[in-house]
C-alpha cells in the first residue's frame, strides 16, 4: 500500500504539470459591475472579487492580484484565494498598474500626473512626475516603462532611471502591452484601432473597429485579448491571434477596463515539486 501511495501522488503531481501550464486564466476589471471577472481560456466566465471601481490590474510573481479601486483612490491587493487586502491608499485617480522585473509595483495616477512606485512591503515613492492623463503602463525587457498620457496623446517612454521621452505621439492611448516579439500595442480609443510599434518607433495597424478599446493583454501563445466599450459589440472582449484573425471572446459586460493573464507558475515551483516528487520516492524505498 505504501508503495502504490507513493507512486499514485508522484503520478498526480506529474499529470498536473502540463495543465497547470496551459491554465492562464483571463481576469478583467468590470468598472460598471464593481466585479472583477475571470474566465478560462474556453471562455466560462465567474466572479473572483467584488470592488467598488476597479480598473487596473497586474500580478505579482507569486500570483496575487492587484487592482486599483478608482472610486476610493486605492489599491486591493487579492490573495489567488479571493482574500482582499489594502495595499495602499490616498492616490488620486489610480488607473494602469505594471510590474517591473524587480518586484516593484508602479501605479499611473491620473490626476495627480505622477507614477508612483511601490516596493513589494509597500513604501511608495514618485518614480515620474508631468504625465498628462496617464492611463496605461507596461515594461520592455530592458526595464523601460512605457506609459499612455492620454491628455496629452503620447506614448512616454521612461528609463530605469527616469529619464522621460515621447514614443509616439498623436494618438489616445488607453492599455498598452508588448508581445514575445518586443513590439508595443497600443489600443487607441478613439481611432477605434490596435496600433503596432516596433522597438524604433515604427507604427503599424494591427487591428481596427473596436471603438472605445480600452484594455490589453497577451496570453503565453501570443493571442491579444482586447476590452472594448462601443463596437462591434458593446462592453465585450475580443481575442485576435498573431496572425490578425479576431474573435468575440466575451460579451454583456459592463464597461470592461483592464485585464491581466494569470501567471504561469515560476520554474521554481517546478523544480519544488520535483524535489517532493523525489522525496516521496525515496520514503518509499526506505520503507
Amino acid at each position: 500500500m505504501k508503495n502504490h501511495l507513493s507512486i499514485s501522488i508522484a503520478t498526480i503531481i506529474a499529470l498536473s504539470i502540463p495543465g497547470m501550464v496551459k491554465a492562464q486564466n483571463l481576469f478583467e476589471a468590470d468598472g460598471g459591475s464593481g466585479n472583477i471577472y475571470v474566465f478560462t481560456p474556453s471562455g466560462v466566465q465567474s466572479t473572483f472579487a467584488s470592488v467598488l471601481s476597479p480598473s487596473g490590474l497586474a500580478f505579482n510573481t507569486a500570483g496575487d492580484l492587484f487592482v486599483t479601486d478608482t472610486g476610493n483612490n486605492t489599491i486591493s491587493e487579492f490573495t489567488p484565494g479571493g482574500l482582499r487586502s489594502i495595499f495602499a491608499s490616498g492616490l488620486h485617480g489610480p488607473l494602469g498598474l505594471a510590474f517591473n522585473g524587480a518586484g516593484n509595483l508602479f501605479e499611473a495616477d491620473y490626476a495627480s500626473g505622477n507614477i508612483y512606485e511601490f516596493t513589494p512591503g509597500g513604501i511608495q515613492s514618485t518614480f515620474a512626475s508631468g504625465l498628462s492623463g496617464p492611463v496605461g503602463l507596461t515594461f520592455d525587457s530592458a526595464g523601460n516603462l512605457f506609459v499612455g498620457a492620454q491628455l496629452s496623446g503620447n506614448i512616454i517612454e521612461i528609463s530605469p532611471g527616469g529619464v522621460q521621452s515621447v514614443f509616439a505621439s498623436g494618438l489616445n492611448p488607453n492599455g498598452l502591452a508588448f508581445n514575445s516579439g518586443g513590439n508595443l500595442f497600443e489600443a487607441d480609443a478613439s481611432s477605434g484601432n490596435i496600433y503596432e510599434f516596433t522597438p524604433g518607433g515604427a507604427r503599424s495597424t494591427f487591428a481596427s473597429g473596436l471603438d472605445n478599446a480600452e484594455g490589453l493583454t497577451f496570453d503565453s501563445t501570443g493571442n491579444l485579448f482586447v476590452s472594448a466599450w462601443n463596437a462591434p459589440a458593446s462592453n465585450s472582449i475580443y481575442k485576435i491571434t498573431p496572425g490578425g484573425a479576431m474573435s468575440l471572446f466575451a460579451s454583456g459586460l459592463n464597461h470592461p477596463e483592464f485585464m491581466a493573464i494569470q501567471p504561469v507558475p515560476e520554474p521554481s515551483v517546478w523544480a519544488t515539486l520535483g524535489m517532493g516528487v523525489l522525496a516521496l520516492s525515496g520514503f518509499r524505498r526506505r520503507v
